[in-house]
């Protein structure tokens, strides 16, 4: 469940659309739980869209899970889950407006008369967390800011595991997220995808929120399994909407060809145990050959528009990838010839790790692991696996074992730290 910034749930038990019945059968709470990753963004963004409130709408929807984990185990389920919790999110939200607008609070009262005026929405979202995006994503918002904000709100991460994917300390994070939403507050930022003039401006900050939401579902930063498919999907989802939205933008095509390319290889990427598999290592007959022809019928019409970016390029090295019948046939060349497109126009640390593994196919690993030395990226856990490996392959294996100790220490995802376990129990002995 996630840090809320209050306890949840009060006194009051609060209406409900529908009850459960008396001979229901109990709902595991593992269920509640995954009901909350799948369902928590939609929520807030129909609250957001009702109240025009954030920290109204996510304290109503955290109450609502919070009495769904309370009552449901025992009662069983309700007819419609995600209604249900959308339609108590709702309610807790009117009661608590009412008790401020008693106490003469009249934006209050009026924001809680408009509330009651809208019927509850349990059915499909259309746009909703597009403008919840959008608004997140405003100009007067740091970039960092905007990205943090729209994770937490859209996906449901804790700030824990927030801090974790930017690499800063988790109260660093807190802070960043109460300056976030006390700035859309005071600036009355609206709620809405802006007019088409205005998109080009937005659609950088959006495109990286919608990339970190995959990348958030690809390889999840903690939990037991090692992917969060119910991000994945939801950034697909988005990314398609995006491409509708703005069928011009080059970028746009490219981070919805990097996404259905990335997750072709789902199916691959994890054992029957669910550790995770080594692209080398994945069976490639498992991979999705419809999204692979989609994703590289993206990269081609990139491509004849002749404006590379990040996404673009991304999108390109895992067409090379998708290219290779097996693993010893991948263009290694090409990878790092991308690669050096792309860190010319994204110079970070996280580019030129991935770079230096493109190295160590072409070069060997000693040249890789003089370039992953420079990089100051102590608390990125896959900093510490890619250095592991190259020392393994150069025989260091004392070395390696301390590397991945440090990866261990540094991923939240037991998936991950098993797999990295296992790497590291067959270094041969020193």
């Amino acid at each position: 469940m996630p840090d809320a910034p209050g306890p949840p749930g009060a006194a009051e038990v609060p209406r409900t659309p529908d009850g459960a019945s008396d001979d229901a059968p109990a709902v595991p709470t593992a269920y509640i739980e995954r009901l909350f990753r799948e369902e928590y963004g939609r929520a807030v963004a129909v609250l957001v869209r009702a109240f025009g409130d954030i920290d109204i709408a996510e304290e109503a929807v955290q109450e609502a899970f919070a009495t769904a984990l309370e009552r449901w185990p025992s009662a069983g389920l309700p007819p419609a889950p995600a209604g249900w919790i959308i339609t108590t999110a709702r309610n807790r939200a009117i009661d608590r407006l009412r008790r401020e607008a008693s106490r003469a609070d009249r934006q209050a009262r009026a924001t809680s008369a408009q509330a009651l005026d809208e019927p509850a929405e349990e059915g499909p979202v259309h746009d909703d967390r597009l403008r919840l995006i959008f608004t997140c994503c405003h100009p007067a918002l740091s970039i960092s800011a905007q990205v943090a904000l729209t994770l937490r709100l859209l996906g449901g991460l804790t700030t824990s595991e927030l801090a974790h994917a930017f690499l800063v300390p988790e109260p660093t994070m807190a802070q960043r997220l109460v300056r976030a939403k006390g700035k859309i507050r005071d600036a009355r930022i609206p709620y809405r995808v802006p007019a088409d003039a205005d998109l080009p401006d937005r659609v950088g900050a959006v495109l990286a929120v919608v990339y970190l939401i995959f990348n958030e579902g690809h390889t999840a930063s903690s939990g037991e399994r090692l992917a969060r498919e119910d991000l994945c999907t939801e950034a697909i989802r988005l990314g398609r909407l995006l491409a509708g939205l703005m069928p011009d933008e080059p970028e746009v095509l490219g981070l919805l060809a990097l996404m259905l390319l990335t997750e072709a290889r789902s199916t691959a990427r994890s054992g029957p145990d669910g550790a995770p598999v080594s692209l080398a290592d994945q069976d490639r007959s498992r991979w999705d050959r419809a999204l692979i022809d989609e994703g590289q019928a993206l990269v081609r019409r990139c491509l004849r528009r002749n404006r590379p970016g990040p996404y673009q390029i991304q999108a390109a090295i895992n067409a090379v990838h998708s290219d290779a019948p097996t693993a010893a046939a991948t263009d290694w060349g090409q990878i790092l010839r991308l690669y050096d497109q792309l860190l010319a126009q994204a110079p970070t640390p996280v580019v030129a790790l991935n770079r230096a593994v493109a190295v160590a196919e072409v070069d060997g690993p000693g040249a890789a692991l003089v370039l992953v030395e420079e990089l100051g990226l102590d608390r990125y856990h896959v900093f510490h696996a890619v250095r592991a490996d190259l020392l393994r392959r150069l025989g260091r294996c004392a070395e390696a074992a301390s590397a991945y100790d440090a990866a261990i220490a540094r991923t939240g995802n037991a998936a991950e730290q098993e797999f990295l376990r296992r790497r590291r129990r067959a270094l041969p002995p020193v």
